[in-house]
């Protein structure tokens, strides 16, 4: 709302924490997930103790059965026949029917990823996102890609470092940089790593928030065109934003865990994991999310 004011505080106040949406941020970061995460860590049992949870692992099995993640399933077989490393399984080989059904899933949600795309990159350039006015469709797209990469770099690096972990310090490579981020991330007595989870949490976040306003569609049913010409019922379903949902789970979330967990010490090996490890832990010493410790 225009001039709008709360509390009285003064407009770079407001500007600060609403406008940019930095305080939504740390909600989410403090209250929605590091506090939660916290707690579970300490209290594994007593955490999954209730119907509550019982209900949302439910709700995650349902969501994986209807195959609109199963593009991940493809990338992860990909990864698997590059690394050499066979894929662990309790389930048995898969025929028949099963295969069919299995195989059937991937290509319907490789259809849905790439109609997501194409509806988000087709929105971005008609101008039809809730991105902030003056921003270029060119610079939105950039801005789109670069955030969903240090998105993808964050997911893939706390696996990384849990599996890297595992590894004996004379075999993690001769790298430069895996040696540096080894160095940084195992010092002392061993702080680092929770250290890097919450600032690397409060990475993401922030990171997501743009995301979802590059990729978050803004059409007015009835007064803008629908993407596509498609009809009303369907633009409705769009404007929601589980294309976007879609979007950043599968390519900044699974994909970088699936290629972390197949080459760990190839992601020490990069520069920028290093660089992404010095931010996590600059935004976790400053305090900004300390409130989730109480």
């Amino acid at each position: 709302l225009a001039d709008a004011e709360v509390f009285g505080l003064p407009d770079i106040v407001i500007t600060i924490f609403l406008g940019t949406g930095l305080a939504m941020v740390l909600v989410t970061c403090m209250i929605g997930q590091l506090a939660t995460q916290v707690n579970a860590s300490h209290c594994m049992l007593d955490y999954i103790n209730n119907y509550f949870a019982l209900f949302t692992l439910y709700v995650a099995l349902t969501i994986e059965f209807t195959g609109v993640m199963h593009a991940s399933y493809l990338i992860q077989n990909i990864l698997a026949a590059l690394s050499g490393k066979p894929i662990k399984t309790n389930e048995g080989p898969r025929s028949g029917v099963a295969l069919l059904f299995f195989w059937g899933r991937v290509l319907m949600s490789l259809a849905i990823l790439f109609f997501a795309l194409a509806v988000t990159f087709a929105a971005l350039f008609q101008g039809k996102t809730t991105m902030w006015n003056g921003v270029p469709e060119v610079a939105s797209v950039i801005l789109f890609v670069v955030l969903m990469s240090v998105v993808g770099m964050l997911e893939g690096m706390q696996i990384a470092f849990f599996a890297t972990a595992k590894i004996p310090a004379d075999e993690r490579g001769n790298s430069f940089f895996a040696r540096k981020t080894c160095d940084l991330i195992f010092a002392g007595n061993g702080q680092n790593l929770p250290g890097f989870m919450i600032g690397r949490q409060l990475t993401v976040v922030a990171s997501f928030f743009v995301v979802a306003r590059v990729t978050t569609l803004n059409v007015d049913i009835g007064t803008d065109e629908n993407i596509f010409g498609i009809t009303d019922g369907a633009q409705n379903f769009l404007n929601t934003g589980l294309h976007a949902a879609v979007i950043t789970t599968i390519l900044a979330s699974i994909t970088w865990q699936l290629a972390a967990s197949a080459f760990p010490l190839a992601f020490l090996a990069n520069p920028a994991t290093y660089i992404l490890l010095v931010v996590a832990l600059t935004l976790e010493a400053s305090g900004l999310c300390s409130g989730a410790w109480v």
